[in-house]
């Protein structure tokens, strides 16, 4: 469905839409977490969907330690390992979404920590949030995340998805999907590819 729909877009906007580089990033690392299951579902989403090349970035793996680089991101010049890790896989996107819960009202500290990172790399990058939560949808979460992203040159798409009751919805193991989310997935896929062949040219130059 979703990669029929979209061959005649792709020609719309002039590229090989497959040549787009998608990572998700699930932005949770606490123990019983939700996002890998939402993320599981929101990736089989975006292959189904045509568009992009798809990786995942699960900051759990990452182990990104708090802030443990003497130089300023601006510089790139790293000192560990794990922080060149985090470059490439960051820096080899077109585009991104975030994978995020709700704590008090904001983002969680290891997420900020993962955006505090990096600098250029997040640069003229289109971007989205899968968010979810109990009855806020992890949207409060979403609207802390703009401010961030403004002094990362990232840009936040209008579209996103919002799941609200998220435990609900998690069945045998998985997350299954209303018509909603669906629908929504599409949009975001949709918007994220246009505007990242439109930026294209911002990232190539830098």
């Amino acid at each position: 469905m979703f990669a029929g729909a979209n061959i005649p877009y792709a020609r719309k906007w002039g590229c090989a839409m497959s040549e787009l580089n998608l990572l998700v990033v699930v932005g949770s690392t606490r123990p019983g977490r939700v996002g890998p299951k939402v993320a599981d579902w929101f990736v089989d989403a975006a292959k189904a969907h045509g568009g992009f090349q798809v990786t995942v970035a699960d900051l759990a793996e990452e182990n990104l330690p708090l802030m443990d680089e003497p130089n300023h991101p601006r510089l790139q010049n790293y000192q560990n390992d794990h922080t060149k890790r985090w470059s490439e896989k960051v820096a080899a996107a077109d585009a991104i979404v975030f994978v995020i819960p709700e704590y008090n009202y904001g983002i969680g500290a290891a997420f900020k920590n993962a955006l505090d990172y990096l600098h250029v790399e997040w640069a003229y990058k289109p971007a989205s949030v899968v968010s979810y939560g109990g009855v806020s949808a992890g949207t409060r979460s979403a609207m802390a995340l703009q401010g961030t992203a403004y002094a990362l040159r990232l840009f936040m798409i209008p579209e996103s998805v919002n799941i609200p009751f998220v435990h609900s919805l998690i069945h045998d193991g998985r997350l299954v999907p209303n018509e909603i989310m669906t629908k929504a997935a599409t949009a975001v896929l949709d918007e994220l590819a246009k505007v990242a062949t439109a930026l294209k040219p911002l990232r190539t130059g830098r």
